[in-house]
């Protein structure tokens, strides 16, 4: 197996994270296509203000989302063919960065606006912030937490896999 050039590192890097972008603008436009219709639906004239405002909150936050994790494919087509990978890759990731940190914001006031409209305010409260405990356990804590077991990336290798005598 030969050593993967610097270049090639960098192609393989922005398609590692188009592919993770992938997954998360599903979810993102699901969320946010959600949020459009609501204010069309039979029930939403009941809503209070405060759910109102939370409703603000999570459609701006979903909309934030949804401009931040497609931001790459713009960004990508004006240095197409300019031989920039590495900005290209530093800015995908920032943006991606960006775009889950909305794309929590709007998830979790989305907990709030729906269990605060049917459930007394104190358990909406308490339930929305269990769901952005969950969502930081997941997308931050265990990530972060991880970074130092093991094995290197294959990133910081400069030799091959099969070079090593404890590689798998």
């Amino acid at each position: 197996m030969s050593v993967e050039t610097e270049k090639q590192r960098w192609q393989r890097n922005f398609a590692d994270l188009l592919q993770e972008l992938r997954v998360a603008q599903t979810g993102v436009q699901i969320l946010f296509a959600f949020l459009l219709t609501l204010p069309f639906s039979s029930g939403f004239p009941e809503t209070t203000t405060f759910q109102q405002d939370i409703y603000i909150v999570a459609l701006l936050a979903a909309a934030a989302a949804t401009a931040l994790i497609i931001s790459p494919v713009a960004f990508h087509r004006a240095l197409f063919r300019q031989g920039r990978k590495p900005e290209l890759v530093r800015f995908a990731h920032a943006m991606a960065t960006g775009g889950l940190a909305f794309m929590l914001i709007a998830m979790v006031s989305s907990v709030l606006l729906i269990t605060d409209f049917l459930l007394p305010r104190p358990v909406a409260f308490a339930l929305s912030g269990l769901t952005g405990l969950w969502f930081l356990t997941f997308w931050a804590a265990l990530p972060f937490m991880r970074r130092n077991w093991g094995e290197p990336d294959e990133d910081e290798d400069t030799e091959p896999a099969t070079a090593r005598p404890d590689a798998v």
